[in-house]
């Protein structure tokens, strides 16, 4: 194999596993240690494991994703994101399949061993392993499958559930061995800044996903509406920011989060003024960026107070 070829596979690999969507996976398992470290529960080894099995879990749903646009032909050279792996033919549907097993794999160990050094009961480790299986199947039947989620419009709510009140709420458990009402709010603002991600995926890829019959949410609300709906899950995270700051704030340094408001207010405005797929494209990675640093500056608050 020439050197030509080997960095192809490399690069191919890369752009299927999609690293840069790492952020929203370690953003959330933050968000839960900082809500941990403010009630004074915070634990380095299973906050470390819960990154590790976030970003593999991550992972897993990125090669899956790959793997079931590319056989249901919803990844075309239309298509107006990056080309991965698959779709330019540098990986095959065996080497993928592999993949995925590999990484399932990765995923259970990971959280075997999040679960034993976090569990502090037979009901938490049973349960928590049953929610680890759930996270595993939610992210391989987004796009693979006879009836993917994904395609059927509901992977804007598997995001809330498992980017927002599983992963951080469940973060937190695990380390405080308890459940706080004062969790909802934060999870659900880290839930709704990630659909918000989804959503201009879904607004970039809205006319060949159209044509190919992946009918996202963005799909089924159509353009403008699309637009509408990514405004009100950014003002929706905003004010769940607020509230909780509202509720349990007893020091300025909570406030850190309102640093982003102009960096949102202003994504807001491109979206909404934007009515071309092609127009979301830096629009993604924008939003990724924005979302990762609402959520490191609210949980830098929640740990300084």
């Amino acid at each position: 194999m020439s050197s030509t070829t080997s960095t192809s596979q490399i690069q191919a690999w890369l752009e299927s596993l999609r690293p840069k969507t790492l952020p929203l996976a370690v953003a959330a398992v933050i968000t839960g240690s900082a809500l941990a470290s403010w009630t004074g529960h915070f634990k380095w080894p299973v906050a470390l494991l819960a990154l590790l099995t976030a970003a593999m879990l991550q992972i897993l749903s990125n090669l899956a994703n790959d793997y079931g646009d590319v056989t249901k032909g919803s990844d075309t050279d239309k298509r107006i994101g990056p080309m991965r792996g698959m779709q330019k033919g540098l990986i095959t549907a065996k080497q993928m399949k592999n993949a995925l097993k590999l990484t399932v794999l990765l995923s259970c160990l990971s959280g075997i061993a999040l679960i034993i050094v976090a569990g502090n009961s037979p009901s938490d480790i049973i349960g928590f392993l049953l929610l680890g299986l759930l996270a595993i199947a939610a992210a391989i039947t987004y796009t693979v499958g006879t009836r993917p989620y994904g395609y059927m419009g509901l992977g804007d709510i598997s995001v809330l559930i498992f980017f927002g009140w599983l992963s951080v709420i469940g973060t937190y458990y695990l380390q405080a061995n308890s459940f706080s009402p004062s969790t909802i709010l934060p999870a659900t603002a880290c839930g709704l800044l990630s659909v918000a991600v989804l959503n201009i995926n879904n607004l970039r890829d809205i006319e060949t996903d159209h044509q190919n019959g992946k009918n996202t949410l963005a799909v089924r609300l159509g353009g403008k509406k699309a637009r509408y709906y990514h405004a009100t899950l950014l003002i929706s995270a905003v004010i769940c920011l607020i509230s909780f700051t509202l509720l349990y704030s007893h020091s300025w340094v909570n406030w850190l989060f309102l640093l982003t408001f102009p960096l949102l207010f202003k994504h807001i405005l491109q979206v909404l003024r934007d009515p071309t797929p092609e127009g979301m494209r830096p629009k993604l990675v924008q939003m990724v960026k924005v979302a990762l640093l609402t959520n490191v500056l609210f949980s830098i608050g929640l740990v300084l107070n």
